[in-house]
Order: C-alpha cells, then sequence, then structure tokens
C-alpha cells in the first residue's frame, strides 16, 4: 500500500510541475509570440515553363529586433528572419522549402517596401528534357523577392510580391529558375 501511495504522490508531484511548466510556457507565448509574423498567399508562374498554382506559407522571426532600428545603416544589420514553403497546385510543378533574410522600409505611414534574399530547396525537374516545367540544375538554389505592402491595420497586412530563384550558373547545368507573383496576407504579433 504505501509503494501506491507513494506511486500516486509521484504522479501528482510531476503532473503540479507539468502543469506549473504548461502554464509558464503558455504565459510567455502569450506575451512574445515565437514568430514575428505569419504570412499566406497564392502565386503563378512568371514562366512559360510553368502554369499552375502555387500556395504559400512564411513565418518571419525578429531576433535582431529591426522595429528598433534607427536609420537605413542600422536597419541593414537588424533584418528578418523568415522560413517557409511553396506546395504547386500540379504534381509537375516544383514545390519548395526557403529561408533567408528580408529587409523592409516605410514609404508612408501604412505602406512598405520589402526585400529579402536566402536560398531554398526544391523538388522540381532538374535536366530531364523528357519531363516538364523549368530546367533548375541543382537542388538548392538562391531565393530573393522583393515585395510592396500596405498595412491595412495594426495587424493586418496585404502585399504584392515576385519572386525569383536559380543557382546563378553555379551548378554548370540548366538554369531556367523560377519566377512567381503573387499576393500575401500577413498578420503580425
Amino acid at each position: 500500500m504505501a509503494i501506491r501511495n507513494n506511486s500516486l504522490r509521484a504522479a501528482l508531484a510531476i503532473a503540479s510541475v507539468a502543469a506549473g511548466l504548461t502554464t509558464s510556457i503558455a504565459t510567455a507565448a502569450a506575451d512574445e509570440p515565437f514568430f514575428d509574423e505569419l504570412r499566406f498567399g497564392a502565386q503563378v508562374s512568371a514562366s512559360d515553363k510553368e502554369d499552375g498554382s502555387y500556395y504559400q506559407v512564411t513565418m518571419f522571426f525578429d531576433p535582431f529586433e529591426s522595429e528598433l532600428a534607427h536609420g537605413w545603416k542600422e536597419k541593414l544589420l537588424r533584418p528578418r528572419v523568415f522560413l517557409g514553403g511553396t506546395v504547386a497546385g500540379h504534381s509537375e510543378d516544383a514545390s519548395m522549402i526557403f529561408g533567408g533574410f528580408a529587409w523592409d522600409a516605410k514609404v508612408t505611414e501604412k505602406l512598405f517596401v520589402e526585400a529579402g534574399f536566402g536560398g531554398m530547396i526544391h523538388n522540381g525537374n532538374l535536366e530531364d528534357y523528357a519531363e516538364s516545367g523549368p530546367y533548375l540544375g541543382c537542388r538548392a538554389l538562391f531565393r530573393e523577392y522583393a515585395a510592396v505592402g500596405y498595412d491595412v491595420t495594426a495587424n493586418w497586412r496585404v502585399l504584392a510580391q515576385i519572386e525569383h530563384s536559380s543557382h546563378a550558373n553555379l551548378c554548370g547545368r540548366p538554369n531556367n529558375g523560377l519566377t512567381r507573383a503573387g499576393i500575401q496576407i500577413g498578420y503580425k504579433f
């Protein structure tokens, strides 16, 4: 009977500690979210080698506190970090995961521009001329984008974005690249 009571006490103690940790983590998460912004979007290809639609999700993190930067020099040293993925609507087209750094600048109180640079990994056609889609040469490509955005509210924003990915002729293989444009809807925490 003593073993059973000790086991019950240990289980209750572990449950109390777990409940306390869960409450602490939830409170910390409510005070400061894991990421700075979450975006969803839809794109179309600007290439004649792709004709599908693409769906994108991107998370932005602000580990360098870019909002506190003063002047353009400090802003350059404090980019936001992004991670995301794009899913192709057609199985022949390339889907990707990507990441990198992003910089933005206010044009007016609500209007802003943004640029990002990083890399991506895709599942598209490398150089098989029998397959459809652009010939991308390498699995890992550079990825850059530019966007114009508008802050609808303090939290919601909408952006028009164009992005391009290629290997900059570093693979020595075909390099059609991917160029896509679309609309993004973001929520800043």
